[in-house]
């Protein structure tokens, strides 16, 4: 990307200038728009075309933007892309040339693909706007193009810059971490300003990311979305293999820095994550997916995680003390490991942590067209949004009026009342405390992979059985996955022990002493899930621990009016909050999506808008359409 300046003035006078950034073709496709370094809107494509993770060019999401900021993309100034594809295909040949002739499978499977297509992304990113350009452009009869050449971003510089730009400090040391991008798989840089450069790399094969989705994919789950629940399970183990991590795979210095060994792993050179000299030094294959987890499994999950939160707390502390900088900002997966997140809150030394909640690749759309505004066009920092950043509390996806809304349910023949908004926020209130499972669909969707209180799902964090119900009965997911709670921030202290506001429940922070019960010490493994340790059961996972989101009555006003409520009625400031949806699909993006959710699963509420429902009131006839979706009992 040059670094030339632009004047922002030239030839367009008053009108706004427009930046479209994408991310597309590996994994959780994206687009955002920016109204003069104002974000407008943000939204991956998983929540428009269902498709999990989906990775193909964001044309719904795109369409979205254009249409939420009310610009036709022939009068969007710039388009950026948040990587080089050809600093990507240098670093795959280099890789299987360094390495040759072992990962002649690895190289025939993706060198067709690459020449068919990656290598070839500008044409074809060019070729998908302009199928939308025309289709926008055709009641005119205009030939669209663009006004400017597609401009490319680098992939951390991407993340650092959807760090650094919202984040509410003037300056701070940007640490971005990740599978890999083009060559870095992670990077610290220095922002300040408008300014923002990066002052160290770290280069594949040597990744953090890549170590940790090596073990995600050896006990069993899936890279890029599997990660999660390692870190879910890490707390029912014990960390019986840190010794042979830090021994026979890994070289990690005092800073932070490391070095892999690369007998150990096979994603250089072949079709899989770890290699058999991986296998045998940790007692067997890999688990098959939905095998039964040994206790080998929670045990390497503990130890990873241990070894992570180590490598990540170094470079922070060695990073601060080489700069003087107070204030850190995360971005890129690794920053999704909120368990490591909390260490750094508490151990590395910072006055102020802020973390992009879009951390992973669907940020980096947004941090493509921050880059561009600042570093390319030069312009100077915009006034911090509510919530103390620039992400509108990261409500920046489609949102549905109510007349909207009572259409598509009309449509669909439910059953629902349309109440005031102070007899909405009491219902579902009263609800909620007598033990219902609330769908909470309201304003404008999350941008991220966390439902804050616009497309969850809600329920009393003091039921002993609120874990399993939602776990086996609406989510329908692995028992041990733990929950989250939503918490008002001026009663957060009440029952966790957290120094910093949290809005986008990316820090874990114990629960209080004071609301901790007693539990069998003997217990082991998974069955400590079973354990009643904390007045907030629901929420308080097997080491006393929380993924704490922290509600603000300014930020987001009817989730917080929701909270007060209930509040009111039991004394608990905190509902279990998790996303609206099912396992294996994306978070709810529509009133039909909300609707097929809540009828395909054994929620007992559904508020959506103004608009609320109620299961058992629901039409037989309807009810018998959706129950194939229903898991057997």
């Amino acid at each position: 990307m040059p670094r030339a300046p632009i004047s922002l003035n030239a030839s367009r006078g008053a009108r706004p200038l427009f930046i479209l950034g994408i991310s597309a073709y590996f994994h959780d496709s994206a687009a955002a728009l920016l109204r003069d370094g104002q974000i407008v809107a943000a939204a991956q494509e998983e929540r428009f075309s269902r498709v999990k993770h989906d990775a193909r060019f964001p044309s719904l999401a795109v369409r979205y933007c254009l249409q939420a900021g009310d610009v036709e993309l022939a009068d969007v100034d710039h388009v950026v892309f948040f990587e080089k594809p050809f600093l990507k295909f240098e670093r795959l040949l280099e890789t299987y040339l360094a390495f040759a002739p072992r990962g002649f499978a690895s190289f025939a499977t993706a060198m067709p693909i690459w020449l068919r297509d990656k290598l070839f992304q500008k044409k074809l990113i060019a070729d998908e706007l302009a199928l939308i350009g025309a289709e926008r452009a055709a009641p005119a009869k205009q030939p669209f193009a663009l006004k400017n050449p597609l401009a490319f971003s680098e992939h951390h510089l991407s993340h650092a810059a959807s760090a650094f730009y919202p984040s509410p400090f003037d300056r701070a040391l940007v640490l971005t971490m990740d599978g890999v991008g083009e060559w870095a798989t992670g990077t610290a840089a220095i922002g300040q300003g408008s300014q923002l450069d990066i002052v160290r790399e770290m280069h594949f094969p040597h990744s953090l990311g890549l170590l940790y989705s090596a073990f995600t994919t050896y006990c069993g789950f899936r890279v890029n979305s599997g990660e999660y629940k390692l870190m879910g399970l890490a707390p029912y183990g014990q960390p019986k293999y840190v010794k042979q991590i830090r021994e026979q795979l890994i070289d990690i210095k005092p800073d932070g820095s490391f070095r892999l060994n690369l007998d150990y792993f096979d994603y250089c050179t072949g079709l899989s994550m770890t290699s058999a000299r991986f296998h045998a030094l940790f007692g067997g294959p890999p688990r098959a997916a939905e095998a039964l987890i040994e206790a080998r499994h929670l045990d390497l999950a503990a130890s990873i995680q241990q070894v992570t939160e180590e490598i990540v707390l170094r470079l922070a502390t060695s990073l601060r003390q080489q700069t003087g900088e107070r204030n850190l900002c995360l971005a890129g997966g690794v920053a999704l490991n909120c368990v490591a997140n909390g260490k750094l809150l508490r151990e590395a030394g910072f006055e102020h942590i802020w973390i992009q909640p879009a951390a992973g690749d669907a940020g980096g759309a947004l941090g493509a067209a921050l880059a561009l505004w600042h570093r390319v066009l030069r312009a100077p920092r915009n006034a911090l949004g509510a919530g103390g950043d620039g992400m509108a509390g990261a409500f920046l996806g489609p949102q549905f009026d109510d007349d909207t809304i009572a259409a598509t349910l009309d449509r669909l023949g439910a059953v629902y009342r349309r109440l005031s908004d102070q007899e909405l926020i009491a219902s579902a209130a009263a609800d909620l405390a007598d033990g219902q499972a609330l769908a909470w669909f309201q304003g404008r969707a999350e941008y991220g992979p966390r439902a804050l209180g616009n497309r969850s799902i809600l329920a009393d964090p003091r039921r002993a059985d609120t874990q399993s119900v939602l776990n086996l009965k609406v989510k329908f997911r692995e028992s041990f996955r733990p929950f989250a709670p939503a918490v008002l921030a001026e009663h957060v202290h009440d029952c966790f022990d957290l120094s910093a506001p949290s809005p986008y429940m990316l820090i874990v922070a114990p629960v209080k002493a004071q609301c901790r019960l007693p539990v069998d010490s003997s217990a082991t493994g998974l069955d400590r899930l079973k354990q009643i340790r904390s007045t907030i059961p629901a929420v308080t996972h097997v080491d006393y621990s929380a993924r704490v989101q922290t509600v603000r009555a300014d930020s987001h006003p009817r989730f917080h009016a929701l909270l007060t409520q209930f509040h009111a009625r039991t004394g608990c400031a905190a509902l279990v909050n998790t996303s609206f949806n099912v396992r294996g699909e994306p978070v709810v993006g529509s009133p039909e999506d909300a609707f097929r959710c809540f009828m395909g699963t054994h929620l007992d509420r559904l508020a959506i808008g103004n608009c609320y429902l109620r299961k058992s009131e629901q039409n037989d006839q309807l009810a018998s359409n959706y129950a194939h979706l229903l898991p057997a009992d």
